[in-house]
C-alpha cells in the first residue's frame, strides 16, 4: 500500500478548545475548518499534520460514535526540548512529567490537551551504552 499522507485524528468532545490548544501551543494552523472537525498543520513543516474531530459525528460509526480520544500518546520532536520546556512551564500547561533525559535517547517532558491526550515533548539525545545496542546503527540518537 501506498500512503500519500498519514495523521492522527482526535477524536474528541470539544473541538474548537482542542484544536485551539494545538494552534496557541503548538504552532498548528486550520487548513480546513468546521465546528465538527479542523484539520491542521504545523506552521513549520507542512507534512506534520493533526486532525480533531467532533466524537459524535455521523461519519463515525454508530458503534464507535461517542468514544473519546484516550490511551494516546502524541510524540512530538524538537530541536531544543529545553526551550520548549521553558515556553510551555510560563503558560501553566500541566506538566505531568518534568523535563529530564532518559537513558534510552530521550530528553523530554510530558503534559496533555485539554482532551486529555499527553504530549511528549522530545529532543533525541544519544542512548546509554546499555541501549546503544538496541538501536539499528542508521537509527542511533545524536
Amino acid at each position: 500500500m501506498k500512503t500519500t499522507q498519514y495523521y492522527p485524528v482526535l477524536m474528541v468532545a470539544n473541538v474548537a478548545e482542542v484544536s485551539a490548544f494545538y494552534q496557541v501551543h503548538f504552532g498548528f494552523i486550520p487548513q480546513f475548518k468546521s465546528d465538527w472537525y479542523v484539520h491542521l498543520q504545523s506552521s513549520a513543516d507542512e507534512k506534520v499534520n493533526l486532525a480533531i474531530l467532533d466524537a459524535n459525528h455521523e461519519t463515525i460509526p454508530k458503534d464507535a460514535r461517542g468514544s473519546l480520544a484516550s490511551g494516546l500518546l502524541l510524540n512530538f520532536e524538537v530541536p531544543d526540548v529545553d526551550a520548549i520546556y521553558a515556553e510551555m512551564t510560563t503558560k501553566d500547561l500541566p506538566i505531568l512529567l518534568a523535563l529530564r533525559d532518559e537513558p534510552f535517547g530521550q530528553r523530554h517532558f510530558i503534559t496533555h490537551d485539554p482532551a486529555g491526550v499527553l504530549l511528549d515533548v522530545i529532543t533525541p539525545i544519544p542512548p546509554s551504552e546499555e541501549f546503544l545496542a538496541q538501536y539499528q546503527t542508521d537509527a542511533v540518537p545524536s
